[in-house]
């Protein structure tokens, strides 16, 4: 580069001049363009970034000559006018200030800031500071501190070059002290709380003396000591004082300095107010007596001071004194003072509360209504006190007497009429929520009284409108609960009646349901349980519920009714509360408890096995171990009843009985019989013997019909008995038999039964046949049937004659025979046989005259050579004397017909019988001259002549 080419300084400055017109040109464009634009629509970025590219290229151009300056100045203050005016448009509109509007101003004041020096403009470095510190100002309410600490930062570098002792003008004085404050604003949001004290601190030198600077510095002290005792915390308490006590140093400053009485009542004002605030802070420390010491200074100033707080501030420090008297009384003190803000004695009065305990309760309570009288007091604020009297109730001593006091309070006139009309509606809904909460909480601690004295107060805030009809129908219910626990069954009733007029439904009938319960009206009681199905609410939980409550109350008609009613629902598909099987289980067991309820417990048995054969037994019993178990309770119960029953001679209902036993031990679950098989037998055999013993009792016989039926009972018998022995479940070796007595019974009712066949005579023999042969066969069993087939109606002398034959060949053969018995048969047989001998004989020649029997004569000689070898009495003797005689007496037919072989053949019977008698020598020596006597005649007249 030649050296001509290198321009010098005064070449410097007669070129830019063309560039900085262009650029002052574009700058004015911009600028007009700002101004045209319509504060409506939102500011476009283009427009800033614009501006500040023209600065860009601008600032290296500098320094400019002064009419250039000017220029920029004029262009600068147009532009920041045009802010202005879009700034108080959107701050009218309440809007915040754009991000877009800062960034302009920002533009504005930086333009300014590079011909700051002009010449011919007064002050002009404190001028372009405002620019800077007006937008720091809006940097800082948008919360960008950085870019807000820069503008106050620039600020503050431009008032610097300015002797301070020169500022005379009052608002440059003042920018001086707003440009300190703002700066130690910004620095205590960005947490750099040190330099923020420190730039408070410096902003002492700037106060010249002003009333107004006072006021500002010592304000902002206490902002942040406010900000400091928001926190709560101890540490935080001590800064706070520290700030307040500069606060309160700056208030007396100034009160020395300045002189004007005017000037002096702001100070005064706010000496007064930082020292509340410092009460405030000794408070949160704990410092109580510091506290009376600052409300003591309040109260000795000029006029007294008479603020809500400080009646506050001195209760709170007295209750921390633990001097609930003194506290009392400044509580008191605020009845009378009509400017204390509702939040502030609503506030006082929780913490008096809080301290003083349920002692309290009833000055608090006091206090409220006699503010009542002097000043206005929303719904909200006594909401407040109640809530936080109920909060004490719960959780503090006395609740009891805490929940009357309530009660009382909420009762007033003037505090109802507080909660009335539609501007209260939120608080007296929370209001009413509130009493019945705390009444609930009573009535679980089964504190019925107070409790049914709270929900009734509760329904004073319940409005007398459609809307609210269903909850004052709650209450009322709800009433008549805690008048039923307190036995009161009028008031309860009453309750309930009205509840039923405001809304009928399911819990109206339930309640009545309870009220009749209670006055052992049962036929109320059904009468209830039968009008519930007809509510639009209704569920069976109500029906069970309803048996839960006559069970507990031993109304156990009421009860039946309630479950027999419940038990229809199981068959609709409705959601139930309990199976199926426990709802019979239950009504049965209640019905066992009643005497001469067998028929129903019958019924019922009855319809259950209906529902399991129509459900499934594991649908109906349940699966497993607990369906077993079922199926037992159901089946054994029936077994009891029906022995019950047979003792009673209520045969026909036995029967019954039985036959349904049998159904149910027959019932299979999860294909399991686990050895019920006997049980099926033997209710079955018993429900066979108990018609039998019923027709019998009754002496009317049983049709074909029950004929068959029975038979076809005592064939599904015979197929178990027949069976052998059953296992009584699969992991158990022991087996379980059929008692001997069973087979006795079996055999004796099939006997009986056959005999009205067809064909009775060989199914009976060989009946008779099997059970002899059988081991369950008993001597006893087998005479029974015997005398059962000789004398009964319909008799039958092969199988008698077979029954006491056998009987009596087993009486022979065993160890010890019973000669009764033996007797006995022998008698039987006897009789049998000569009753068979004289039909026989008939049937031969019509006269009756057959030929001696030696069946007959048998049954004599088998006596006899049983009584051959026996001890004296051993063989029964009247049975003896009765063998002895009535075989000598068979001797008078032949003696009278000459028959002379046969009839010695008798009398010879009887002599040897009567010779095994004891007591019978008379007889056998009469016995022995009468045959001396025929045979003496028979050698006489040849032939045996009739003798008496």
């Amino acid at each position: 580069m030649r050296i001509a080419e290198i321009s010098s300084p005064e070449v410097r400055q007669t070129q830019p001049p063309d560039t900085i017109t262009d650029l002052l040109s574009k700058l004015e464009t911009l600028t007009a363009e700002t101004e045209r634009h319509s504060p409506e629509s939102p500011l476009p970025d283009s427009i800033t970034t614009n501006l500040r590219h023209v600065l860009s290229q601008l600032t290296p151009l500098s320094p400019f000559q002064n009419s250039i300056k000017l220029q920029i100045w004029k262009l600068s203050y147009r532009l920041w006018n045009a802010c202005i005016d879009l700034s108080n448009f959107v701050r009218t509109s309440s809007c915040k200030v754009p991000e877009e509007h800062a960034k302009l101003r920002q533009v504005a004041a930086d333009i300014l800031f590079i011909a700051v020096d002009v010449t011919g403009v007064p002050s002009p470095y404190f001028k372009c500071a405002s620019f800077f510190y007006k937008t720091g100002t809006i940097w800082h309410e948008l919360c960008m501190y950085d870019f807000a600490s820069n503008c106050f930062e620039k600020a503050t570098d431009l008032t610097s070059k300015v002797d301070i002792m020169n500022v005379s003008d009052r608002e440059e004085r003042r920018l001086l002290l707003d440009l300190h404050i703002a700066r130690s604003k910004t620095a205590w949001e960005v947490s750099d709380r040190n330099l923020a004290i420190n730039l408070l601190n410096r902003s002492k030198r700037v106060l010249f003396g002003v009333a107004d600077s006072y006021m500002a510095l010592a304000n902002q002290y206490m902002c942040f000591g406010k900000l400091v005792l928001s926190k709560s915390e101890a540490c935080s308490a001590n800064d706070a004082v520290k700030l307040m006590n500069e606060a309160l140093e700056l208030c007396e400053k100034g009160l020395r300095s300045v002189k004007k009485v005017d000037e002096t009542l702001g100070l005064k004002e706010l000496r007064l107010k930082t020292l509340r605030f410092m009460a405030a802070s000794h408070l949160q420390r704990d410092e109580f007596d510091s506290v009376l010491k600052c409300v003591r200074v309040l109260r000795d100033g000029e006029k007294g001071e008479d603020h809500p707080s400080s009646s506050v501030l001195a209760m709170k420090a007295w209750l921390g004194l633990g001097r609930h008297g003194e506290a009392e009384k400044e509580l008191k003190s605020m009845v009378g003072n009509k400017g204390i803000p509702e939040g502030v004695w609503v506030s006082a009065m929780e913490s008096y509360l809080q301290a003083v305990g349920c002692s309290g309760v009833e000055t608090a309570m006091g206090v409220f209504l006699g503010l009542l009288g002097r000043c206005h007091i929303s719904a909200a604020a006594a909401f407040r006190v109640v809530q936080r009297v109920v909060a004490d109730c719960l959780n503090g001593e006395g609740p009891r007497a805490r929940a009357k006091v309530v009660a009382e309070f909420v009762s007033n006139d003037k505090v109802v009429a507080l909660f009335s009309g539609e501007v209260a509606a939120k608080e007296r809904s929370g209001m009413h929520a509130l009493l019945w909460n705390c009444a609930a909480d009573h009535f679980r601690s089964k504190d019925y009284e107070v409790s049914a004295e709270l929900f009734e107060k509760s329904l004073l805030y319940v409005p007398h409108d459609i809307e609210n009809r269903s909850l004052r129908a709650k209450g009322f219910r709800v009433l008549c609960l805690c008048h039923l626990a307190l036995s009161h069954l009028d008031r309860a009733q009453e309750y309930i009646d009205e509840a039923a007029k405001l809304e009928p439904n399911i819990a109206c009938v339930f309640l009545k349901f309870k009220i009749c319960l209670q006055n052992n009206d049962h036929n109320g009681a059904i009468t209830q349980v039968q009008a519930m199905p007809a509510c639009i609410d209704f569920t069976p939980d109500f029906l069970s519920l309803s048996a839960h409550e006559a069970i507990a109350c031993r109304a156990l008609s009421v009860a039946v009714d309630s479950l027999s009613r419940l038990l229809t629902f199981f068959s609709m598909g409705k959601p139930m509360p309990t199976t199926e099987v426990i709802v019979f289980r239950t009504l049965i067991t209640i019905l066992i408890q009643q005497p001469q309820n067998e028929k129903e417990v019958l019924k019922y048995m009855k319809q259950a096995h209906s529902r399991f054969s129509d459900l499934g037994p594991e649908r109906f019993f349940g699966s497993g171990e607990v369906g077993r178990r079922e199926r037992k309770w159901f089946a054994l119960n029936l077994w009891n009843i029906g022995l019950k029953s047979g003792q009673e001679n209520n045969y026909d209902l036995c029967g019954e009985l039985f036959r349904t036993c049998a159904e149910y031990y027959g019932v299979s679950i999860d294909g399991q019989m686990e050895g019920n098989n006997p049980m099926v037998c033997k209710s079955l055999i018993l429900a066979v013997s108990a018609m039998l013993a019923g027709e019998k009792l009754s002496t009317n016989p049983l049709s074909d019909n029950e004929v068959k039926q029975a038979i076809d009972l005592l064939e599904r018998a015979e197929k178990i008995l027949m069976s052998g022995s059953m296992k009584t479940s699969i992991d158990d070796d022991q087996t379980t038999t059929i008692e001997p007595h069973f087979y006795f019974i079996y055999t004796l009712s099939a006997y009986d039964l056959y005999t009205r066949t067809n064909d009775t005579e060989s199914k009976q023999l060989l009946l008779i046949k099997n059970y002899a042969n059988s081991k369950h066969c008993n001597t006893n069993h087998l005479f029974q049937i015997g005398r059962n087939a000789s004398e009964g109606p319909r008799p039958n002398t092969e199988v008698a004659t077979f029954c006491f034959n056998t009987c009596i060949s087993l009486l022979l053969s065993s160890a010890s025979p019973d000669y009764q018995t033996v007797a006995l048969i022998l008698r039987k047989l006897i009789t049998i046989t000569g009753a068979h001998k004289c039909n026989a004989a008939a049937d031969d020649d019509g006269n009756g005259n057959g030929n001696d029997d030696d069946g007959v004569y048998g049954m004599y000689k088998k006596a006899y050579r049983i009584m051959v070898g026996l001890k004296a009495g051993e063989y029964p003797v009247e049975e003896g004397k009765w063998l002895a005689i009535t075989a000598w007496n068979r001797a008078a037919l032949p003696v009278r017909l000459g028959q002379t072989v046969e009839a010695k053949k008798w009398m010879d019977m009887g002599l040897e019988l009567a010779g095994r008698v004891p007591g019978m020598d008379t007889y056998k020596s009469c016995m022995e001259d009468f045959v001396s006597g025929v045979e003496k005649k028979v050698q006489s007249q040849g032939h045996l002549i009739v003798g008496s």
